[in-house]
């Protein structure tokens, strides 16, 4: 738990709501250590009311009382939120950025030379404590800095650690990664549709079976490709899917796609000031 810890939440979207909602159901912060600002009033209204947090306007408020700050804004703006907290930051303060496309070098800049930065990657099923996230760190973070950093992640899933030139590989891989599962459930139940199943079982059937195979991998640590065999009989069904799934080149399509997904999150990071999120 993050005893005595004060933590500041600039941004107050769906990924602050997610970390919230972890770091309290796993008791790793308590509600008055949260202080969440936003500048919409229904945004703050909603998570003091659902969780009993501090909220506010002011991120600068926020961050002078606070010794672990989350940057959780559009990239766009966090220059200009950059700028309005510096004056406030306590010495020992610990930012922590998921800004996507904003290097730790950037954040950095506009803050103390002593500064402490961790850039994260959180992806949307953070939101069911079912994510998982990328942690890369500056040069001036310590061994403690990244135990905190871990704790507040691994509140909504996974968390792995990775050189920040690789964020952009993460960006394609599991922060576009949720919306290439759903369209293949949402495919999967159209295949069920078309041979006979209703719209309610089909889609059961086909989310069930990704969030199961998916929990076998993790559990039993073995490669994909041998568990892929012990479903594939000889002659049987599952080889003939297979077949058809090769045939219209899967793998490749996947592959091209997190690629893709890649390359335009490097295109995005190189003009950080016009970046939209896109993940």
């Amino acid at each position: 738990m993050l005893l005595g810890k004060q933590i500041a939440l600039i941004g107050a979207g769906n990924m602050t709501e997610a970390l919230v909602c972890g770091m309290l159901q796993a008791g790793v912060a308590h509600a008055d250590q949260l202080h969440a600002t936003d500048l919409l009033p229904e945004r703050r209204a909603h998570l003091q009311g659902r969780y009993k947090i501090r909220v506010g306007s002011e991120s600068k408020e926020a961050a002078e009382s606070s010794q672990i700050i989350i940057l959780s804004v559009e990239p766009q703006v966090l220059d200009e939120v950059l700028n309005e907290i510096r004056p406030a930051l306590a010495v020992e303060a610990l930012i922590i950025s998921v800004a996507a496309g904003y290097p730790i070098s950037r954040v950095a800049a506009h803050l103390k030379p002593a500064s402490r930065v961790v850039r994260a990657m959180p992806n949307t099923p953070s939101s069911v404590m079912a994510g998982v996230s990328a942690l890369a760190f500056g040069a001036r973070v310590s061994d403690d800095d990244r135990r905190v950093a871990r704790t507040i992640f691994e509140s909504v899933g996974k968390v792995v650690e990775v050189e920040e030139r690789l964020m952009d590989a993460v960006t394609g891989l599991s922060g576009s990664g949720p919306a290439y599962v759903f369209l293949m459930i949402e495919a999967l139940a159209d295949g069920g549709v078309k041979m006979g199943l209703s719209r309610p079982v089909a889609e059961l059937l086909a989310a069930q079976t990704v969030l199961g195979a998916a929990r076998m991998m993790l559990e039993s640590g073995e490669h994909p490709g041998r568990l892929k065999d012990r479903v594939a009989s000889p002659g049987g069904t599952t080889i003939a899917g297979i077949h058809k799934l090769e045939e219209g080149r899967l793998r490749a399509t996947l592959m091209a796609a997190v690629e893709a997904a890649t390359k335009r999150s490097q295109e995005l990071g190189q003009g950080v000031e016009d970046v939209r999120r896109e993940v």
